[in-house]
């Protein structure tokens, strides 16, 4: 794809022989240990030396070229033998000066040469070998603005960068970039490559000469450039290749004597480059290249790629400098215009949240509702095809949502992600399962909200045609030759054309950012409305329990009532009532779930309740009645309740059951046990034959009605719920009442979710005038 900063960009691996031939894969060249790769490029010179000593430990086999010093002569020898005292005491210098020589570089210096004296760049940065710091000293014959400094730099790409200023769009600013860098470095081609998430390249602008082919819009893949080389481009932000055919130069030893381990040559700009990254290079005709690193918060962001194609292109250090200027320039206006690009499509996003979060804190319009409503909708917030919103029980949907999308799949799949907050653009890769429960679903952002409540965006398939050079899936690189097989980079970089089918267009990070503000926001709008809820719901149960129980002349009636813990208002609710013909009714009841809901469903039955007994005075009656009203007026709730009928007069009782735990029986002489009856199936789903019981309720005796909020919690299983109850109201001393706040307030649990209640009805032991003994 592009000149390797890393010198490995097809595929890092050297010629290995084999002991038979085999295919090689790409994938299987990502580890070759292309920062020892033991050579440099001929176009300069390399020592090791010593530190603090300054004795030469290793060079590179072409030192001659610049210094007239044979090698043998070189090893072991101080470095003023080897480049001469002038130069040495200006290294010297140098480095006992400045500690970071990387920034400080070149230094210039003048080396005896083989024939005649030889002005160089000096480049020096240190490494640590075995322990030891080594100083390695990079030699170039020095060319171009002398001498080297800032403001030559700064002049070489004044220019460039008041242009690079002027550039509009994010298009223009690639457009610029890379003429101005052809301009600055003679390239025949300069081509500006952007990642995506994945490495894989794409070139978004080029400069080239006019006899050349355009590769404007054509895609790389990520195995072009293998991770190691990615890391080494974010290391050294420019690289040169002069001369794609160049011999390398060994280094001599090839490694250090002291510690036995080759030399790092991470941060030698002459280091050299992989055989198989030079016949890539070779099969795409190209003669000399360079690249310039672009980088977005330190790592990768794209590559300013150069390609000369009329031969070795030689470019001065303070040329490439002047570009490394360029580039870092390029990034951080790269980098700002995309941010300001994405800033303004997140701004547009928190807009369009703000316009939804008011109708969403709307009491009168449900969640649901109002979240996927027609204007504003949570649609616009995001670009999709379609949006499914779950809250408060409604399943509601807007935009292109197919009508066979299993909601109840959806909903189950986004409950049982780790994360809050979850994104898929290839759904029949990641999760075949749930593509099946999705037909023309490719991708989604979704959101899971308290109460297992959810919003979805959803995105069709984006069938796309992606134009790569040469076929990206071809990856057999290992060519036979004769017994032997040596790995061998593609050879075709022909336009190769792709359908990319199963996938959805990319969620962009700034769309899954405000996504994620939105479900912060959105918590607070769920508090907000559940503290209403409870309000109303609250207000509902209090208003249908009776204000005032009956007065019955020979009795004693008590109820309580407490909410859950926190205030969650559930369904329990109590009841006492004269019927027309002097007997009177005590009933609880309990139905399933919290919220305005369950205080809803409560009136009603409760009333349905008052209405049958009033009409029949028959418990069993009343109790099929209302498990028939349940059936067919509220298919989703069910509830539980305990109904007693007495005669004031006589203590004669009936009592029945559905779904409800039984009620206590109080005797004259203090104890109390579980009145033996069986309990029907709750209201709902009843069998349609309750048993009732018929009971005498003695003067001194009396009955206790609860629900099971009393009994039951997270502390207390139900069995010894119902024996604690029993303790309280088993009185040794049958004349000592029992306070029953005292008992709510010791069976409670804080942590309860659930709400209680307690009824207690007792008869005098005084009998009213006519009552039965």
């Amino acid at each position: 794809m592009t000149d390797g900063g890393s010198g490995a960009t097809a595929g890092p691996g050297p010629a290995t022989p084999a002991v038979a031939p085999v295919t090689v894969d790409l994938d299987t060249c990502a580890d070759e240990p292309i920062r020892v790769p033991g050579s440099v490029q001929p176009h300069g010179v390399l020592l090791a030396v010593s530190e603090p000593d300054l004795v030469v430990r290793q060079v590179s086999a072409n030192l001659a070229d610049l210094t007239g010093v044979a090698v043998p002569d070189a090893i072991g020898a101080p470095l003023a033998d080897v480049v001469g005292a002038a130069a040495a005491q200006a290294l010297r210098a140098h480095v006992r000066t400045f500690g970071d020589l990387r920034a400080r570089n070149p230094v210039s210096v003048e080396l005896p040469g083989r024939d005649h004296p030889v002005v160089a760049d000096a480049i020096l940065h240190r490494v640590a070998t075995g322990g030891r710091p080594l100083l390695v000293v990079e030699l170039e014959a020095a060319d171009g603005p002398r001498p080297f400094s800032f403001p030559n730099t700064y002049q070489a790409v004044r220019g460039a960068l008041e242009r690079l200023n002027r550039a509009g769009p994010l298009e223009q600013l690639y457009d610029v970039a890379a003429q101005e860098v052809r301009t600055l470095t003679g390239f025949d081609r300069v081509m500006v490559y952007r990642f995506d998430a994945d490495h894989n390249g794409e070139v978004v602008a080029e400069a080239r000469r006019a006899d050349l082919n355009g590769f404007l819009g054509l895609h790389y893949p990520a195995s072009d450039i293998p991770a190691q080389a990615r890391a080494l481009y974010e290391t050294n932000w420019v690289r040169l290749i002069a001369d794609v055919a160049y011999t390398p130069a060994p280094l001599v030893p090839v490694v250090d004597e002291l510690s036995g381990q080759p030399l790092d040559l991470t941060h030698a700009v002459l280091r050299s480059v992989s055989p198989v990254h030079l016949e890539y290079l070779g099969n795409m005709g190209v003669r000399a290249s360079m690249s310039i690193s672009l980088l977005r918060d330190g790592r990768l962001w794209g590559l300013i790629a150069c390609h000369h194609y009329s031969g070795p292109h030689p470019v001065p250090y303070g040329v490439r400098a002047a570009a490394e200027f360029l580039g870092s320039a390029l990034s951080l206006r790269l980098v700002a215009r995309a941010q300001d690009r994405e800033l303004e499509r997140e701004l547009a996003a928190q807009a369009e949240i703000a316009r939804v979060l008011p109708v969403a804190r709307d009491p009168d319009r449900g969640l649901a509702e109002a979240l996927a409503g027609d204007d504003p909708s949570l649609l616009a917030v995001v670009p999709a095809h379609g949006l499914v919103v779950v809250a408060d029980g409604r399943t509601v949907t807007t935009g292109d949502v197919p009508v066979d999308v299993d909601v109840d799949a959806l909903r189950a799949w986004v409950l049982e992600q780790p994360e809050p907050v979850s994104v898929r653009t290839a759904l029949g890769v990641s999760d075949p399962a749930l593509a099946a429960a999705l037909p023309d679903v490719a991708g989604l952002l979704a959101v899971r909200l308290p109460d297992d409540q959810l919003v979805v965006w959803l995105r069709h398939e984006h069938v796309r045609d992606i134009y790569w050079g040469g076929d990206p899936h071809n990856k057999a690189i290992a060519r036979g030759e004769g017994d032997d097989v040596r790995l061998s980079p593609r050879r075709s970089f022909d336009r190769w054309r792709e359908e990319v089918r199963g996938r959805c267009e990319p969620w962009a990070p700034e769309h899954v950012r405000a996504v994620e503000d939105l479900r912060s926001r959105l918590l607070e709008v769920i508090i907000v409305r559940n503290r209403w809820q409870m309000a109303a719901a609250h207000a509902v149960q209090l208003s249908l329990l009776p204000r005032e129980l009956p007065t019955v002349p020979g009795w004693a009636l008590q109820a309580r009532y407490v909410p859950a813990a926190g205030g969650r208002v559930g369904g329990d609710w109590y009841d006492a009532l004269e019927l027309p013909d002097g007997r009177f009714v005590v009933a609880v009841g309990d139905v399933a779930g919290h919220g305005l809901g369950a205080a809803a469903a409560m009136g009603q039955l409760r009333n349905a309740l008052r209405a049958y007994l009033m009409r029949c005075g028959d418990v069993r009656e009343a109790l099929v009645d209302l498990d028939e009203l349940a059936r067919r007026t509220m298919p989703e709730d069910m509830a539980t309740v305990v109904v007693l009928v007495v005669d004031p007069l006589t203590g004669d009782a009936t009592v029945g059951a559905a779904g409800h735990p039984r009620p206590l029986l109080l005797r004259a002489d203090g104890d109390a046990t579980l009145l033996p009856l069986r309990v029907d199936r709750p209201v709902g789903v009843g069998s349609g034959d309750p048993q009732v019981v018929d009971l005498h309720l003695e003067p001194g005796g009396g009955i206790v009605l609860y629900s099971d909020g009393l009994v039951d919690s997270r502390t207390t299983a139900l069995a010894a719920g119902i024996e604690r109850l029993m303790q309280h109201f088993d009185r040794p001393d049958p004349t000592v009442p029992v306070d029953i706040d005292e008992v709510v307030a010791d069976c409670s649990d804080p942590d309860s979710k659930d709400d209680m209640t307690l009824l207690l009805l007792c008869r005098d032991v005084d009998l009213p005038a006519g009552a039965r003994p």
